[in-house]
């Protein structure tokens, strides 16, 4: 019986913003001795895919890891997977800037490995049926997706070990499937089941098998150190698949040559797609309960083995309708890339954009993401150098756009040393202030949601244990007995609302009270003034005259100045009128007339990362509380500090 070609592929990445200490602890826990250790067993060729941000951090910081892979490379032992450079979802971008990155890549390969292959790791396998022209455009010629993507549109799992072809536009690819069976055996499971499975594939009449998944499980994710080195895991599976090389069994193989010297399985059209918990994770939660139960009840009922893959979840562009911090992130993106191709497309402004374009911080799973306030202020420090550099000398100006693309205008003001965007639908609220000089983004406030995982009751995860354990993407939730707070509306710099006498500070806080008004989703009539050196916004609630006028001053220098006038008679007379600041830092805040109080807290969310549950601080509010009979109030927000 023929061998049957083993594609053993890997993916390493650190996204742009990440601690140094997290690039260097899995340098030295995960990257390296996990190569090092193939290297000296020769359990080669490896497929290796090493993302951009952690190329460019080790090209800063220690060169050993990429020292290696270029001697393999020489050795010709080692492919590498060309991808977006940073690591972007490939769907996610323009159309230029998709190629442009991978282009990125492909220029880093040649120069400091002198590689030349054509295969693409798919950053989160997210898949969307018109990237097959734009990749061939790039010179792909093979990409690396999900059995899944193709099991959704009716393939059969045994269909799938060979290269199928898809094109778009007529331009076609090559497509190689993932097997998600080896991706939970590997390296979960003890090595003998792994060799099962592919004596039973061999058995079968198929000649290629393919793994392909993140190198963090190979000793960074937690529990996977002791579990793959000090316990052996690893030692025993080279010497497991390393008999089946010996015997003739098993050939590794790079994924290049697979689909040089496989004849095509025919055509495949995937639908948009990505692995099975990230298309669980873009649900809202109603409709990830639903799913999941009834997931649940198909499992209960023994459905026939395959048909629960055609029950499935949300395509990644979801999160940018279930985070709305993370689609500020990505049309801001998006717009400055236009403006930067209108300006010339200069070096640096475009790579401070492709840095921005890291997917990591637009979205949420098992790993923080999109809650990390570090990743998300990274994102925002590159936008703020690129349009710093773009808008160098301009005046203070405003665009009337819908800049969020969701069929409501916002007004995008910018000068040479700011940018904000103002929401004139959703009653004034400040969604950007970014100040240049600082390159921050005070708006970079997460909202506190609930979120699926936020149960009560339930017990942490048992230790990985002598048969493997979990992966990681399996994490279970614990909670003690109190939910995490959930916010009455979406976070912005500025939220108004008018309080009931009984509302206390701590009610405030945790968001256990019910405002008497809000004018948070509340659309405004908006007047544009322009001064000498600043920009006058005056807004007019519609449908309600208990707030006569919000005003808002940018000033060029960084100051924020608003202005209150309500109608005290609309309120019982012992109520509170409380305009919230949440700002990304803590700022300076002056009011007039003295307010009776001003309650400060940091916001704090609960969410889940590959530890468990944990509590992280995304920023500060700052409430200012006047009695309701004063009708009237002035806060000045100083952010150039």
């Amino acid at each position: 019986m023929a061998p049957i070609q083993l594609v053993f592929g890997v993916h390493v990445h650190q996204p742009v913003g990440n601690f140094d200490h997290v690039f260097a602890d899995h340098v030295d826990q995960a990257y390296l001795p996990f190569l090092t250790t193939l290297a000296e067993r020769d359990f080669l060729p490896l497929v290796l895919h090493v993302s951009g941000p952690l190329i460019e951090w080790l090209e800063a910081h220690d060169t050993r890891y990429l020292d290696l892979i270029g001697r393999l490379v020489a050795d010709e032992k080692l492919e590498l997977l060309l991808s977006g450079f940073y690591e972007p979802i490939l769907a996610s971008l323009p159309r230029q800037d998709r190629i442009e990155q991978i282009q990125w890549m492909r220029d880093t390969l040649d120069h400091r490995f002198g590689s030349h292959c054509n295969t693409l790791w798919l950053t989160e396998r997210v898949w969307e049926p018109d990237l097959a022209a734009d990749l061939a455009d790039a010179g792909v010629r093979s990409v690396l997706v999900d059995d899944r993507h193709f099991l959704v549109s009716g393939f059969e799992p045994h269909d799938l070990h060979g290269p199928f072809r898809t094109e778009h536009d007529g331009k076609a690819v090559s497509l190689l499937a993932i097997d998600e069976q080896l991706r939970y055996l590997i390296p979960f499971r003890p090595p003998e089941e792994t060799a099962s499975y592919l004596r039973t594939l061999a058995a079968r009449g198929h000649r290629l098998a393919v793994m392909a998944d993140d190198g963090e499980k190979f000793g960074g994710w937690p529990g996977t150190r002791e579990w793959v080195f000090d316990r052996g895991w690893l030692a025993q599976f080279l010497d497991t698949i390393g008999a089946m090389i010996a015997h003739g069994e098993v050939e590794l193989t790079t994924a290049c040559r697979a689909t040089r010297d496989l004849p095509s399985l025919g055509l495949a059209y995937l639908p948009t797609a990505s692995y099975r918990e990230m298309e669980t994770w873009a649900l809202r939660v109603p409709a990830a309960k639903r799913l999941e139960r009834l997931d649940a009840a198909l499992e209960h009922n023994h459905l026939e083995t395959g048909s629960k893959v055609l029950l499935r979840g949300a395509h990644w562009r979801n999160f940018l309708v279930k985070y709305p911090e993370a689609n500020r992130m990505h049309k801001k993106m998006v717009r400055l890339s236009e403006l930067c191709r209108a300006r010339g497309n200069a070096e640096e402004p475009r790579r401070a954009i492709g840095r921005a374009q890291c997917n990591d911080a637009y979205w949420h799973g098992v790993f923080g993401g999109l809650y990390l306030p570090h990743l998300r202020s990274a994102i925002w420090r590159q936008l703020a150098r690129a349009e710093q550099l773009l808008r160098a000398g301009e005046a203070l100006t405003y665009e009337r756009i819908d800049f969020d693309n969701d069929g409501l205008d916002e007004l995008w003001i910018h000068s040479a040393h700011f940018s904000a965007v103002v929401s004139p639908a959703r009653g004034g609220a400040v969604e950007e202030y970014t100040l240049f000089a600082n390159a921050t983004n005070y708006a970079d406030v997460l909202t506190r949601r609930r979120e699926s995982y936020h149960q009560l009751h339930e017990h942490p995860d048992a230790p990985l244990d002598n048969q493997g354990g979990h992966p990681i993407h399996e994490t279970g939730t614990q909670r003690g007995d109190r939910m995490p707070p959930v916010d009455h509306h979406v976070r912005s710099l500025l939220d108004e609302r008018v309080l009931g006498p009984d509302v206390t500070e701590a009610d405030y806080q945790t968001a256990t009270y019910r405002p008497l008004a809000t004018w948070a989703t509340a659309p405004v009539d908006l007047e544009i003034l322009p001064e000498q050196d600043a920009l006058l916004l005056r807004m007019h609630p519609h449908f309600s005259e208990r707030l006569h006028v919000k005003e808002l001053r940018f000033a060029a220098d960084g100051t924020l100045t608003v202005r209150y006038d309500w109608e005290p008679s609309a309120f019982p007379h012992a109520a509170w009128f409380a305009p919230e600041i949440s700002s990304a830092t803590e700022v300076a805040v002056h009011c007039s007339p003295e307010p009776a109080m001003v309650w400060q807290a940091s916001i704090a969310t609960v969410a889940k990362s590959e530890r468990g549950l944990e509590e992280t601080r995304q920023g500060y509010s700052v409430t200012p509380v006047w009695p309701i009979v004063a009708g009237e109030g002035v806060m000045s927000i100083d952010v150039r500090r």
